[in-house]
Formats: C-alpha cells, sequence, structure tokens
C-alpha cells in the first residue's frame, strides 16, 4: 500500500523519512464482533503497517493512544477552561475583568496563614494518617457538634485534598455501574462528571428562577425508581446562591426516609457564607437522615483556603472506610501544613468568628449592589441569592439578538463569548450548570471591580439590536 493511500490518522502516525518501505497491512477479520467502547481502539489497529528503518531492521507499529470511555465521557469543567482562558488574556495585555471563578479574593487569614508558616518551622512536614490527624479530625467533631447539632466520631471524618476529593470518593464508594444519582439543576458543573466516572447515570431534577431554584418535592418523588442511589443537595447553592429552608429539607427527607437505598450527599461547603435572615440546616441533622447521608465541608471558602486544598467528609462508619479506602490507593492524607492552618481556622471561634463575619459582610454589600443594577437592565431576570457569592441571572430574553462585528446571540455561551468580546468581562454559561437560560457571575471581586464590570456590561449591552420575531 503507498503512504498516499492511507487514512489521516495512519497518516499522521507515520510521518517517517521518504526512505521508509511500506511492506505489508492487514485488516482485522470483520467477522470479529467488538463492544462500542473499543470501537475507537479498533478503528485505530485495523490497519497494521509494518515499515523498514534506515538500518533495514526495526519494525514501526502504531502506538495505541485510545482513551478509557469512561474518562472520554467526563466534560473538561467549563469554569475552570473559561478562568484559563480570561488569565491567558490579561497575561497577554488585555484588561480583562475576571468573574468566573469560584474563589474569594480575600487573603486567607493571618492567624490561619501563620499556623501553616509555623508548621513548617515546627517540623510538621511528614506524612499524616490517611484520614487526617487526630486533633483535626476532633476539631471537626466538635465544630460539628456545636454549629450543625450532630454527633461524629473522629472514625467517622476523613479529612481529604479539598472538598471535591471528598465529594468524588463519596460518589464512587457508593455508586455502582447502573445507579443514577439525582442532581438539582442548576447544579456544581462537577456533580454530573463524578456521577459518570462512577459509571453511574446522572439524572437532572430541573429548578426555576421563579422558585429560587429550589427543588420542588413532588417532582423528585416522581424521579426516583429503584435504581436511585444518591440525591445531591448544595445548599447554599453553586450556582444560584439558594438557601434551602429547614421546611422543605424535612418536606425533602419525608420522601427520601420512604426509599431505603437512597442516600443523600450533603455539599455544605458555602455554609458560613449566608446571608440572614437565611439559616443553615445540616441534612443529616433531620430526623431519620444521620444514617444515610454523606456531609461534605471544607475551609476554602469561608475562610479563603482554596490553595490550602483541605476539605472533609463525615458520615456513618461503613461509608466513611470506603472512602477512606479510595484515597488511601489514590493521594493519602491531606497535607500537613494545610492541616495545621484548618485547625487554627476552627479555632476562630463559632462560624469563624469575626474574620469570616467580615468577609461575609462584604460579599453582602456586593451582592446587593450587582442585584440592584441587574434589575435596572430591561428583560433580565434574577432570583437574590441569600448565600455563596453568585449571582444566577436569566438573560434568555436577549437570545437571537444580533450585535454588529459578533453576530447572534443564540444561546448561554454565545452571550459569555460576547461579554468577553466587548466588554472584557468573564463570566460562565449556564449551560455548564445545567440552564442554559441563565450565566453565572461570581462576586468574590472587589466592589470598585465590579462597578467597573457593570459599567461595561451595560455598555456592551446597548450593542444588543433586538431579536426580530418570526
Amino acid at each position: 500500500m503507498e503512504a498516499s493511500s492511507l487514512t489521516s490518522p495512519s497518516r499522521s502516525l507515520l510521518s517517517k523519512p521518504s526512505s521508509s518501505r511500506f511492506l505489508s497491512h492487514s485488516i482485522h477479520p470483520k467477522s470479529v464482533s467488538f463492544s462500542k467502547s473499543w470501537e475507537n481502539r479498533i478503528n485505530l489497529l485495523s490497519v497494521k503497517v509494518m515499515a523498514i528503518s534506515q538500518n533495514g531492521t526495526e519494525p514501526i507499529v502504531p502506538v495505541d493512544d485510545s482513551i478509557n470511555p469512561r474518562v472520554k465521557s467526563v466534560k473538561p469543567s467549563k469554569t475552570m477552561a473559561i478562568t484559563d482562558h480570561a488569565t491567558a488574556l490579561v497575561q497577554a495585555g488585555v484588561p480583562v475583568i475576571r468573574l468566573a471563578a469560584g474563589e474569594p479574593d480575600f487573603d486567607t487569614p493571618a492567624v490561619i496563614a501563620e499556623a501553616g508558616i509555623n508548621a513548617i518551622r515546627e517540623g510538621h512536614t511528614r506524612y499524616t494518617p490517611n484520614t487526617g490527624t487526630m486533633e483535626l479530625r476532633k476539631a471537626i467533631c466538635h465544630k460539628l457538634k456545636e454549629e450543625n447539632g450532630l454527633d461524629y466520631a473522629p472514625d467517622q471524618i476523613m479529612v481529604s485534598n479539598g472538598a471535591k476529593q471528598c465529594i468524588l470518593q463519596a460518589v464512587l464508594a457508593v455508586c455502582s455501574p447502573g445507579d443514577e444519582v439525582l442532581i438539582p439543576a442548576p447544579f456544581w458543573v462537577s456533580y454530573p462528571e463524578m456521577a459518570r466516572l462512577a459509571e453511574a447515570e446522572p439524572v437532572i431534577l430541573p429548578t426555576d428562577i421563579s422558585d429560587n431554584f429550589l427543588l420542588k418535592p413532588e417532582l423528585l418523588a416522581s424521579k426516583i425508581n429503584e435504581k436511585s442511589r444518591l440525591l445531591i443537595l448544595c445548599s447554599p447553592s453553586n450556582p444560584t446562591g439558594s438557601v434551602y429552608p429547614k421546611e422543605l429539607l424535612e418536606q425533602i427527607a419525608d420522601i427520601v426516609r420512604k426509599h431505603p437505598r437512597l442516600l443523600v450527599l450533603s455539599d455544605e461547603i458555602y455554609e458560613h457564607i449566608i446571608y440572614s435572615p437565611a439559616k443553615h440546616a445540616s441534612f443529616a441533622s433531620l430526623p431519620g437522615m444521620y444514617d444515610r447521608t454523606l456531609t461534605v465541608n471544607g475551609f476554602s471558602k469561608a475562610f479563603a483556603m482554596t490553595g490550602w486544598r483541605l476539605g472533609y467528609l463525615a458520615c456513618p462508619k461503613h461509608f466513611l472506610s470506603a472512602c477512606a479506602k479510595i484515597q488511601s490507593q489514590n493521594t493519602s492524607g491531606a497535607s500537613s501544613i494545610s492541616q495545621k492552618a484548618g485547625l487554627a481556622a476552627l479555632n476562630l471561634g463559632y462560624a469563624g468568628g469575626e474574620a469570616v463575619a467580615t468577609m461575609v459582610k462584604a460579599f453582602r454589600e456586593r451582592r446587593d449592589f450587582l442585584v440592584k443594577s441587574f434589575r435596572e437592565l430591561p428583560g433580565v431576570k434574577i432570583a437574590e441569592p441569600q448565600g455563596a457569592f453568585y449571582l444566577f441571572i436569566d438573560f434568555s430574553s436577549h437570545y437571537g439578538s444580533e450585535v454588529e462585528g459578533f453576530g447572534i446571540i443564540k444561546d448561554s455561551e454565545s452571550l459569555c463569548r460576547f461579554f468577553l468580546d466587548k466588554a472584557q468581562v468573564a463570566l460562565v454559561p449556564g449551560d455548564a450548570f445545567g440552564d442554559d437560560r441563565c450565566i453565572r457571575i461570581s462576586y468574590a471581586a472587589s466592589l470598585t471591580t465590579l462597578e467597573a464590570a457593570m459599567n461595561k456590561i451595560k455598555e456592551a449591552m446597548a450593542l444588543l439590536k433586538p431579536p426580530v420575531a418570526v
């Protein structure tokens, strides 16, 4: 076979000096049946090309560069992609205002940072137990008892490299292939992908802005079946900032209680970033929910410790042991230095004390400014967030609008590209969170920065030509 007759993928694998001679090829028998998951691998290997190198002895066989189908099914994080793109633009000299990342703009409180520095100076730089140091796990138990009304022993606590690792390990530990994971939308971008990594099926439960993006119990009840294994709740919510009132959680618990196989993962990472009169309630504290709830929390958001990578899981010992087994073969224990810093964070007092209260006050001022500003824009719907530091805003009435030199705004992704192009403001499209009507804005930035971003967004929106009715 001549080189010119090979398919493009094969040709790219055979970029050899012109002196090489192709001797033979063989096609895999068509009579053999293969599963769909192997299709790409077979396509790659179906043509076996043998070449002779210049010394006349070395055979060259194409490398099997196929990827595990389970990994191929996972979508990359859009929040990370947009954040990286915006950062690259800034480094190239483009004055982009970055409101995409879910990261507080505050420095880690000094007392926490100093505890980390002291940990290094005092030689706390070795491996810790897989599930975390005993002193930190005891402190977490005390926190959960005092602030959440939950009784856990240290052997029911696992410290990990961030809350994200806790969630993934929990999903892998309790879900089997073919199980269903119930996820209210809008959702944090990683939940469905984590379900897919466990070979479970994400089942999306849509909510509406008119209901403050809160799950309706009747919808949940209608979606539960014998395959339902895990319900994921996030309150306060990323991306909406919604907070589930205790009364609604009790209604959800009444439904969950009827299904012995159904577990609940309660993501409470934004617990302390909450705006009065809203109050946080831990799902595991509700009657009958302790034995079936895996509670995830951490230090990244409330204590501005995103780079320290420290989170924790609290749950019944049977589930904890399974998660710990995964961690022991994955990363082992979290950073010894970060754990010392985490201990200092928990010693700041109830709900993080004055350090956290100061940050929450600033977040609330920013939220109030943005809510007022966006409500002044025509055709924009907004539900006032009660926690976290995000706005999830419905811009769908502007879909179909045309912009000279840009094109048509078709969906949340093209709207975010428009704002990045014309306003130099980086936002995240709502389709990444399961609701294409909206975009997410992080107000983890100074009020001055948000004021500048708002002015740029208003100027950009003035360029929109209203959609033409068909």
